[in-house]
């Protein structure tokens, strides 16, 4: 924090936009909010460049998402997606185009926050948020917020927004309602040269053993990032799968560089995001892609506009001004980042039960594997094949009616 707004005399300015947590979703917001002009604070209770347990994929959708300017540190650009069924089936399908680039989460962060910071938002690192308040003797006036650190400090603004991560304080202000958890394992894992070489462009994805779940491997130079998630309350057998997964690779002879857990969070279709002057975005939200729990490009997106509409709050007047420009977000987000997710949650569904349908989709029928290039390149979404394709409304919804799982093994034989 620079000198000027630390000193004795500034401690009860106020801020326009106070934004907790310098992930992507609060980097974007407090880009957005800064490049508008106004006084921007982002408050991290890390110190930067910090470790997320994430697979660090940078999908169309993403980089669409970045500041003008943002030039993307990848390890690897991605040409290939190699698929299987519970380690059967292999199959790799290519594509002359890149499908999407991998990047390492401390470098990304580090660089929306600069990017945020040129912008004129300013970042203290190292501080804890315990709570904001919108009523009471901290708050002066109708149109402030107060956000209360860790040690009694109390910043006033008039907008917070809250990307505080999946599991927030901030969030729980608000109210933000979660209807599915999972549990994420990874490890980061370098290798030698000749193993790198092998994963060069390529990733692979794993159709897991437990209902919902799947592995991958993400290449990033010399460390391979190996990962599964599946739904929590499976600890033992997602551990157990992991184990497996890295086991037949080929891969258990080498030292994980890092290994981490990561519990991601879906928000249920009524949960709130907004309550007063107080926003939420990104994970702190619950908002991800529930099938395959993609979150950056959710973050990026939700993190935006949260930033421009914390701008129009910070400038309400009154209690009924600023409930319309929270509602205005609230529309944004399920107009677009919503009808994605409902969809995700349909196939997370059919996924659960049939797993090897999918595996054969993307393996054997040349317009599923079109949709996922698209989708991963960002030319299309999820909710934009549902909505424009006749034929993928009927598919999704014959899929949907089917009960049955199917018998484990036998679905594919390329």
């Amino acid at each position: 924090m620079s000198s000027e707004n630390s000193s004795a005399d500034d401690v009860r300015q106020v801020w326009d936009v106070v934004v907790v947590g310098a992930g992507p979703a609060g980097a974007s917001a407090a880009y957005a909010a800064a490049v508008a002009g106004r006084r921007v604070l982002v408050l991290e209770k890390a110190e930067l460049p910090r470790y997320k347990t994430c697979g660090g994929g940078i999908t169309g959708p993403s980089r669409d998402s970045l500041p003008p300017g943002f030039e993307l540190p990848f390890r690897d650009r991605v040409h290939a997606v190699t698929f299987s069924n519970n380690g059967r089936f292999t199959r790799t399908r290519r594509s002359k185009q890149m499908l999407f680039g991998l990047i390492n989460r401390p470098e990304f962060d580090q660089q929306l926050v600069e990017h945020a910071q040129k912008a004129g938002a300013e970042l203290r690192t190292g501080v804890t948020v315990q709570r904001v308040e919108q009523h009471g003797p901290e708050v002066p006036d109708r149109r402030s917020v107060a956000v209360v650190l860790q040690g009694g400090e109390t910043l006033l603004a008039r907008a917070v927004v809250g990307a505080d991560g999946s599991a927030s304080r901030i969030g729980a202000h608000v109210g933000v309602k979660l209807d599915q958890v999972d549990l994420g394992l990874e490890a980061e894992i370098p290798v030698p040269e000749t193993v790198a070489e092998d994963w060069k462009g390529r990733v692979l994805i794993d159709w897991g053993p437990i209902p919902g779940s799947y592995g991958w491997v993400f290449p990033k130079g010399d460390t391979l990032t190996v990962g599964v998630i599946s739904k929590r309350g499976e600890g033992a057998a997602t551990k157990r799968y992991l184990e497996e997964f890295i086991g037949r690779l080929g891969l258990a002879g080498f030292e994980p560089s890092v290994s981490s857990g990561h519990l991601t969070r879906c928000r249920a279709d009524d949960s709130p995001l907004s309550r007063g002057r107080v926003l939420v975005c990104g994970d702190a939200a619950g908002l991800l892609e529930p099938w395959t729990r993609e979150g950056i490009s959710f973050a990026l997106r939700s993190g935006r506009l949260a930033g421009e509409w914390a701008v129009r709050i910070a400038e309400a007047h009154d209690a009924v001004d600023t409930r319309r420009q929270a509602l205005n977000y609230a529309f944004a987000i399920k107009a677009g980042l919503g009808v994605e997710m409902s969809v995700g949650k349909r196939l997370l569904t059919v996924f659960e039960r049939r797993p090897g349908l999918f595996h054969a989709a993307l393996t054997g029928l040349r317009p599923a594997w079109k949709a996922f290039m698209d989708i991963t390149r960002g030319s299309t979404s999820l909710g934009e094949i549902v909505r424009s394709h006749p034929m993928a409304q009927r598919a999704l919804t014959a899929m949907d009616r089917r009960p049955a799982p199917e018998p484990a093994g036998d679905e594919v034989t390329s």
